[in-house]
Parts: structure tokens; sequence; C-alpha cells
């Protein structure tokens, strides 16, 4: 996959860990205590103009948490809402 630029990747990235959590019927807080980061850290990083880059050790706690291989968090699905 190709990404033309940061913003891009950590757009898809934070709707795809949004995905995930809601799929595993998560909030925010639940999610952010059981991957030890903060709750703003989270939000920021499920946000739709999120800017802020995240290391592969936080992807890996949120993968970990919620049960999905870290690769999930790359893909581009264009059935998901929440990029837009």
């Amino acid at each position: 996959m190709h990404f033309e630029n940061d913003t891009d990747l950590y757009r898809v990235i934070g709707a795809n860990i949004k995905h995930h959590r809601e799929q595993a019927k998560l909030t925010q807080v639940q999610l952010a205590e059981q991957a030890k980061i903060s709750i703003s850290y989270l939000s920021k990083i499920e946000a739709s103009g999120c800017d802020k880059s995240l290391s592969i050790s936080v992807l890996n706690q949120i993968a970990n948490v919620l049960g999905v291989e870290i690769n999930e968090f790359f893909k581009v699905v264009s059935t998901y809402d929440t990029y837009n």
C-alpha cells in the first residue's frame, strides 16, 4: 500500500482503530485504559483530521487489546464511514 502523505496514513490508521474498537464494543476510555495510553491521545489518533504520529509500540498495544493483527490498521477500506 502507498500513502501520499503522513496525514493520509494517520487518517487511515485512526479510522481503522475506531472501526475495530467499535466492533469490539469498547469505548475510547476502555480501549485507552486497556492499552495503557491516555484517553486524549486515543481521541486524537481516532480524529478524522489527525496529524498525530504514533509509535509501533502503541499500535501494537492497541492491536493486542482489540485482538487484531497490527497490519489491519494500514488497510484502506472505502466502506468505513469514519474516513470522512
